[in-house]
């Protein structure tokens, strides 16, 4: 007994509950400041948006990340805004999460707040992801619809420059990063887009420099959102988006299939499948579906699924430089990126887009260490006064700079034809690092297609003869002096392919790290 009469356990459990009401009040009004912020833009707002059809900011990162992996970073900012009455989370929900069991992070504007305008606070959160990102070595996923700088900024300071946008820029080439436009997305919000890695939009959403108010004002012209900027504008036009899908949960489950083609960082090699269908096959099919004429149109893309791992294929940037098919694959479990040009579209003649797709995707490839496949059967360069207005010869030589720098495996092969500059686009460039250099039979090649050039030099009956047999004679005159490695029986090509890729495996042994590019790109 102490002098007062109470025991020192009495008197312990008393100071215990003592802190513990403490405690109990700052949980309180940690709780119900987290609620406010979970509000979103409140119920009514909210109800409206589920009535449509559509996810909120929330309910997208909860469909984009592994079950229960969510964890919240900055839920109070926004809480303590001194113009207006607070902005939950000010507009910007943002935080960690895994897919398929990798870490990420992860922010999703909320339109239901003041339309998803940045403010003062969700500039320092932007910021603060983009290099968390890069600091951690994790991909970073932005998911926009948002009215981009906030008007009420202007009336106060800024604690810092808003450069997020800066961060944006140094993250690319260290990890992954994938935007999704799933509403209307303007201004500031809009540029983290053309920044980012892969942009997916859903069909109905928009993304622009200045949404149709700002345009009449500026110049008068009267356009809906989605003739400004919609899905098939920026897929099939533009360029600035890569996949378009119909609703929220399709481009969703995009992201979460498009991350598993990458590594966590450049610091990692790409991963492994385990099952599924690994082995080697012989492709008969490959007889029937690429005919032998050169003239002939056939699908390409029905040639990269024959080839790779059953339904393992993604199509990056479909809509867009549609005559170049670029496809993310597994082969061999390993992942892979395709490059290969389309002869149903311009006979798989490379114009300004095909070019800037191409080498945007191998520039990326090369990031994050996937292998290159290219499938060439192409007439060249597209030719005439359009293709030369619009400066091809300046977005080729991009394309091929791009592929010359790669520093990994490069295997070439030569379907069809591959005439010009526009083989050497493709890699068919002797000794320059590939992997494998191959050719079917009845292949035809040359600086021009013979009939062409012969008529283009005036050649006689004789000459235009002699080149004709030249042409012929294909990649049995180049094997004869190593252009090409091999000459291989169609049916062979996956299995050539992955004894390709288990020949460069030896590069595995390499510590990755990310590219450092001398020089400039044309």
């Amino acid at each position: 007994m102490t002098e007062d009469g109470g025991s020192r356990d009495e008197r312990g459990r008393g100071a215990k509950l003592g802190e513990r009401a403490a405690w109990a009040s700052l949980i309180e009004g940690l709780e119900r400041r987290r609620t406010a912020a979970r509000a979103m833009g409140g119920a009514e707002k909210l109800a409206k948006r589920h009535a449509e059809g559509r996810l909120d900011a929330r309910q997208r990162l909860e469909t984009l990340l592994d079950p229960g992996s969510f964890r919240e970073l900055g839920t109070l900012v926004g809480a303590m805004d001194r113009v207006l009455p607070g902005v939950p989370a000010d507009a910007l929900v943002a935080g960690t999460g895994r897919i398929e069991g990798r870490p990420v992070v992860a922010a999703a504007e909320d339109f239901t707040c003041k339309g998803g305008s940045i403010g003062l606070g969700a500039h320092a959160k932007r910021i603060r992801i983009a290099k968390l990102a890069a600091q951690e070595r994790v991909p970073l996923v932005m998911l926009l619809e948002g009215a981009g700088e906030r008007v009420t900024n202007s009336l106060e300071r800024y604690p810092y420059a808003p450069n997020d946008l800066q961060a944006l820029v140094e993250l690319s080439g260290i990890v992954p990063s994938v935007a999704v436009v799933m509403g209307p997305s303007a201004g500031h919000g809009a540029l983290t887009a053309p920044l980012m890695d892969f942009v997916v939009m859903v069909e109905g959403a928009a993304i622009f420099s200045a949404g149709p108010p700002l345009v009449v004002e500026a110049t008068g012209e009267e356009v809906s959102m989605e003739e400004l900027g919609g899905a098939r504008i920026h897929t099939g036009h533009s360029g600035v988006a890569h996949n378009a899908t119909p609703d929220d949960a399709a481009a969703l489950a995009l992201v979460r299939r498009y991350l598993a083609y990458f590594p966590s960082s450049a610091w990692q090699r790409t991963p492994r499948k385990v099952d599924g269908d690994l082995g080697e096959r012989s492709l008969d099919a490959l007889l029937d579906l690429i005919p032998p004429n050169p003239r002939k149109p056939y699908d390409m893309r029905k040639v990269v699924a024959l080839l790779a791992d059953e339904g393992s294929v993604l199509e990056v940037q479909p809509r867009f430089g549609s005559s170049m098919v670029t496809a993310l694959a597994f082969l061999g479990g390993r992942s892979v990126a395709i490059v290969a040009n389309q002869p149903m579209v311009k006979a798989g003649a490379i114009d300004r887009d095909a070019a800037d797709k191409a080498a945007r995707f191998l520039e990326i490839a090369d990031a994050f260490h996937l292998p290159a496949i290219f499938l060439a059967d192409n007439p060249g360069v597209m030719a005439g006064t359009a293709a030369e207005r619009e400066g091809v010869l300046r977005h080729a030589a991009r394309m091929f700079a791009a592929q010359s720098r790669m520093r990994v495996p490069k295997v070439h092969v030569t379907l069809r034809k591959a005439y010009g500059f526009g083989s050497s686009l493709m890699a068919m460039n002797p000794f320059d690092r590939q992997t494998l250099s191959l050719a079917f039979p009845g292949a035809t090649l040359g600086a021009m297609p013979a009939k062409g050039g012969g008529a283009a030099a005036g050649a006689d009956s004789a000459t235009q003869e002699q080149l004709d047999v030249g042409e012929s004679a294909g990649p049995w005159a180049t094997a004869d002096t190593m252009s090409y490695d091999e000459v291989i029986d169609p049916r062979e090509l996956r299995n050539v392919l992955l004894d390709a890729l288990e020949l460069a495996s030896g590069r595995d042994a390499e510590s990755p790290g990310p590219a450092v590019r001398p020089g400039l790109l044309p």
